[in-house]
């Protein structure tokens, strides 16, 4: 099977390029895998390096707004797993345009042409940010859109535009939410790479408000193993949520990434809270878990040492991304 990767060089879909080119997935090297990268300022060919000389890998440096270069790619493949997409809340509060056109109008040109060409299956990597904010239980998948910053209100209108299109055009489409992910290669604007980076250089850390709001914790590598299971034996228009079930505070995940880099609470500056910030996320995970047998297998605690040792190890790779953002 051939399949276009859009964001590609991005920190999870390099990750899933990496993996599924890696074998990482039973199966996955009959794989010919396409990466469509913009190459914005998150995007990293770097990423993409221990793949580079992979007879089944080939990149194309473009956007997924250029109508006749999507639809000659889409036209050339099997499957599209769509990953790219402006994604950081703090950016879309002051530069929300670029959030509507690449994440709905982008979307929109890639569903034209899976519509143009018959393409056999699109898999669209979303977000729980688009329910917006629980106090208590769990998201399911039938629970209604309430996105509160303009980077969700994006991706929720790309949710609704590629449900539209497997209802109406009758593509095979699925989407996955997925809570907050860490791991390597993650761009240093980020909560756990900024942090950590930061406390390696000596430099203190901002934590919003009194650090209470609550996320789900997710390695990329369970993330992308879920997506894979989506691609695979996702049911046609379904949606399913991606977790890893670590509920932490902001202020829990940086008292431990505090003790990982061996300093104390005199390195964190209390800042003024993010606007719209939401409280809690928490999705549930029983569907895809039901229907596809995924679970997280990554223990958080170590999950999370061999990320903070990952940049302890990589700085050649984060210096560079930290200094131009």
């Amino acid at each position: 099977m051939k399949i276009l990767v859009t964001g590609g060089a991005g920190f999870i879909g390099s990750n899933y390029v990496r993996n599924l080119l890696n074998d990482a997935y039973s199966g996955s090297t009959s794989y010919e895998v396409i990466v469509l990268d913009s190459l914005t300022y998150a995007g990293n060919p770097a990423n993409l390096d221990p793949v580079r000389n992979n007879p089944k890998f080939s990149f194309i440096h473009g956007d997924i707004l250029d109508v006749n270069l999507v639809n000659d790619l889409v036209a050339s493949v099997d499957a599209v797993v769509h990953f790219a997409a402006e994604s950081h809340v703090d950016r879309s509060i002051s530069e929300s345009r670029k959030f509507i056109m690449t994440n709905v109008v982008g979307t929109h040109t890639l569903l034209e042409a899976a519509r143009i060409t018959g393409l056999g299956k699109f898999v669209h990597v979303s977000t729980d940010e688009v329910y917006g904010s629980i106090s208590e239980g769990s998201w399911d998948e039938q629970c209604p859109l309430l996105p509160n910053s303009p980077y969700s209100a994006s991706k929720a209108s790309s949710d609704l535009l590629v449900r539209s299109y497997g209802r109406t055009h009758k593509i095979d489409v699925s989407i996955t939410r997925c809570s907050n992910n860490y791991g390597p290669y993650q761009f240093p604007e980020k909560v756990i790479p900024l942090f950590v980076s930061n406390l390696i250089d000596g430099q203190n850390v901002p934590l919003y408000g009194e650090g209470n709001n609550i996320r789900d914790w997710l390695h990329v590598d369970d993330h992308c193993r879920g997506i894979h299971k989506v691609l695979e034996d996702g049911r046609s228009g379904e949606i399913y949520n991606i977790g890893g079930g670590v509920e932490l505070t902001n202020r829990e995940l940086t008292e431990m990434l505090l003790e990982a880099c061996g300093v104390g609470w005199e390195r964190v500056d209390f800042v003024e809270d993010r606007k719209g910030h939401d409280l809690r996320y928490s999705v549930d995970i029983t569907k895809i878990s039901n229907q596809l047998g995924y679970h997280p297998q990554v223990d958080f605690k170590q999950g999370l040492a061999e990320t903070v040792q990952w940049y302890r190890d990589n700085r050649s790779w984060w210096e560079p991304l930290k200094n131009r953002s």
